[in-house]
């Protein structure tokens, strides 16, 4: 693998220009004025250098990229969301390896290095969702883990846990639960089925959890008890969890204190108007925060590019930030936050850390969220995909 030599970078966190040598997929050094002989060199003075680009959470499989334009036919509450997709799927080709494959691309071209996607997996799609998207992205320069994903719930939908731990089975590296109180009407026991195939597999976990207010809490503080007595910490993420967004302040506290002892994480898409989670308390109580796309030109809705600074921009703008260091909170959900979730180690901007890299001609990082500007050059694993 050749060594690259990025010249004159402004790296996030660092005050003054300087050098990044890349050798064997890592970043090597950094530093005012390398020298290195044989080393394809990009100069890229008065640019900014960030982690590669991290999708905590969207769904690959359901989407409509790169095929015809779908006019949205669902109405707006959830139960007519998932009929609309349920009903409309196989009539358009959903799951499409082509669609995902076309996608992945986009989002490679925009700085994305890892994703992680929620797959359909019940009784009607079994796992051809899982499949089809191994497929795409084998041929892509994007890490993808899944998620097996009960989006018409579990206990409700009989064979959707035989199905969920096939997945698993197959090497899913995550299960996936939804709403247990207001789709399976029974959290005890939807948590039983996820935490419990959760720690026979030892997967990953990630809850969509829409249910808000005071429902929402409670099955927050469920979650947060179960990843804690069973020592999951580091592995259990709660994506959307509106009612964060909507609890008073003193409820929002004791839960974000609960969610840094147990170790859950929380993501976010920031989409329409549903709650967005407080993210300035969350992080300043030490809890991981991701982002992510959630649904990208779907049956679910006609929006998504999959671009992360994009997303991030969305992030910070509901978010009401207008201060760097607060936009930079929504950057760092789409990129180390989102790489905390994944687990992925060593992912920064640091001698040793994976050269997953991308620039752009931004002169700090909240004008790089706030403008999400052309990539000028995006890295993956030490090899540059696009420039």
């Amino acid at each position: 693998m050749t060594d690259v030599l990025l010249r004159g970078g402004l790296l996030w966190g660092l005050r003054a220009p300087a050098d990044m040598l890349i050798s064997g997929g890592r970043i090597a050094r950094v530093a005012h004025g390398l020298d290195a002989p044989g080393a394809q060199v990009h100069d890229i003075a008065g640019q900014l250098v960030l982690p590669g680009l991290v999708d905590a959470h969207c769904h690959l499989d359901k989407t409509l990229y790169g095929g015809s334009w779908v006019p949205h036919s669902a109405d707006d509450t959830l139960a007519g969301r998932i009929g609309n997709d349920l009903g409309r799927r196989a009539e358009l080709g959903v799951p499409s390896v082509a669609r995902i494959g076309a996608l992945l691309a986009a989002m490679s071209a925009a700085g994305t290095t890892h994703v992680r996607t929620h797959t359909d997996v019940d009784p009607l799609v079994g796992l051809r969702g899982v499949e089809a998207v191994r497929e795409a992205a084998a041929a892509a320069p994007i890490d993808v883990r899944q998620v097996a994903f009960p989006q018409h719930g579990v206990l409700t939908n009989p064979g959707t846990a035989e199905l969920l731990e096939e997945a698993l089975k197959s090497g899913v590296e995550a299960i996936g639960g939804l709403d247990p109180a207001g789709v399976d009407r029974d959290p005890v026991r939807h948590l039983d089925v996820i935490f419990g195939l959760a720690d026979r597999y030892g997967a990953q976990i990630d809850i969509h959890l829409h249910d808000g207010g005071s429902l929402g809490g409670w099955e927050l503080e469920l979650i947060t008890e179960r990843t804690k007595v069973l020592g999951l910490g580091g592995r259990v993420t709660v994506s959307h969890a509106y009612a964060l967004g909507q609890l008073d302040e003193a409820h929002q506290d004791r839960l974000a204190e609960g969610f840094a002892e147990a170790g859950v994480a929380i993501a976010t898409a920031a989409v329409y108007s549903f709650p967005v989670p407080p993210i300035k308390k969350l992080r300043a109580a030490g809890v991981t925060v991701a982002c992510g796309h959630d649904g990208i030109r779907d049956l679910w809705g006609p929006y998504g590019s999959g671009d992360m600074l994009e997303r991030a921009m969305h992030v910070a703008y509901r978010s009401t930030f207008r201060r760097d260091e607060d936009i930079e909170l929504a950057l760092e959900a789409a990129t180390v936050g989102g790489a905390r979730v994944l687990r992925l180690d060593d992912y920064g901007l640091a001698p040793g850390d994976r050269a997953d890299l991308v620039v752009v001609p931004a002169g700090g990082p909240a004008e790089a969220v706030v403008v999400h500007p052309a990539r000028t050059l995006v890295m993956k694993d030490g090899v540059v995909l696009h420039n």
